[in-house]
């Protein structure tokens, strides 16, 4: 699906469901055990659960995953900024060229030192969780890497699990381990799900948003000025990048509970779904004939690329906040910052989910 019409329709229609148990190509044997998505396919966590049993997830997660505690991260956010900041500066001094790369040095370590502080992952562990969480959005691994990975992520996080309940702390994995609704909880299976989902997403994707953002901003100097003097909020700005780039182009998979028509297209019964949230962005029977262009002024840059009603992202208000912290003080410190090689020479990354870059060479000064 790769039109906003359709992706919207899909998102709200109850005939299409998450659980895989409507699949009719997986239930007859036909989806080998070592295809590439299969994690994405055979989880128990929210992303594959409808009804009942989602809102019973989302309902217990949502417990420990609230505004209050994201607010409360917002003066840490900002000390890791600027740090990074600090580092990114020196490693520029250092360079020969006086080149960086903008995502290994800022925008992947900072949501991982994030979202590995809020769910409570020691340093020791935390090089080792980023190069599982890239390896789990990258198809162009064999299914045998990729199944290896998934269990090393397993174990990790099991043991996770095993020291929070030992030693309790103020985090989101203590959070979710306490988290109960009368006589009900989460599950040992749902718990490790859920942190695979929210560790892995919450990573990835708020470091692919960081550098889509400073793309699009230095290859559209004119807006980043309005927005430099005031003219344009940062969070508009944002929201922009979110409809233009945002950092995800496909989320797997949903199924047609029925025969159905969707989008004036006739789909039968046990059909998989991939949701097109990059395309649907674009639009221009959604958006007009300027779809296709950056505008931080357009009037309307709404969205679907936290998804929309029952699935609607529970880390949003993480990712924006993070976003909106580390670009004004990356521009306002180094406001000649620009990429060094054209867009097109930048190598685009190994997924069909995730939308970003491999790097992100910049000079800091012109």
């Amino acid at each position: 699906m790769t039109t906003h019409q359709a992706v919207t329709e899909a998102l709200a229609d109850q005939r299409i469901q998450k659980n895989k148990k409507h699949w009719k190509a997986f239930n007859a044997g036909e989806i080998p055990a070592d295809w590439p998505l299969i994690s994405w396919i055979i989880n128990e966590n929210m992303l594959s659960k409808d009804g009942e049993d989602h809102t019973r997830l989302r309902r217990l997660v949502s417990k420990a995953f609230t505004p209050r505690r994201v607010e409360k991260l917002k003066p840490t956010v900002v000390g890791i900024v600027d740090s990074l900041l600090d580092d990114l500066e020196r490693a520029a001094t250092e360079s020969e060229d006086g080149v960086v790369d903008l995502k290994a040095l800022v925008a992947q370590p900072l949501p991982l030192t994030v979202i590995s502080d809020l769910f409570g992952v020691d340093e020791r562990t935390r090089p080792e969780l980023h190069r599982l969480v890239g390896v789990f959005f990258d198809q162009s691994v064999t299914p045998e890497e990729a199944m290896g990975t998934f269990f090393e992520m397993w174990a990790v996080l099991t043991d996770l699990v095993a020291t929070k309940r030992a030693e309790p702390g103020d985090d989101l994995t203590t959070a979710l381990i306490a988290a109960r609704d009368e006589e009900d909880k989460l599950t040992e299976d749902e718990l490790i799900w859920n942190l695979v989902l929210f560790i892995s997403a919450g990573y990835e994707t708020t470091m692919n948003l960081i550098t889509n953002a400073v793309r699009a901003l230095v290859a559209h100097r004119d807006q980043l000025d309005l927005i430099m003097r005031g003219e344009v909020e940062w969070s508009k700005a944002i929201e922009e990048v979110l409809r233009w780039d945002g950092p995800g182009e496909y989320v797997p998979m949903r199924y047609t509970t029925e025969d159905m028509s969707l989008a004036g297209v006739d789909l039968p019964a046990g059909e998989p779904l991939l949701l097109g949230y990059g395309s649907a962005g674009r639009d221009e029977e959604r958006y007009g004939p300027t779809a296709g262009e950056f505008d931080v002024t357009r009037q309307d840059s709404s969205h679907l690329t936290f998804s929309h009603g029952r699935h609607y992202c529970l880390g949003a208000n993480l990712a924006r906040m993070e976003v909106n912290e580390v670009l004004p003080r990356l521009f306002e410190r180094f406001p000649e910052l620009d990429v060094t090689v054209e867009d097109t020479e930048l190598s685009a990354s190994p997924s069909i989910i995730a939308s970003g870059v491999e790097t992100l060479p910049v000079r800091l000064k012109g």
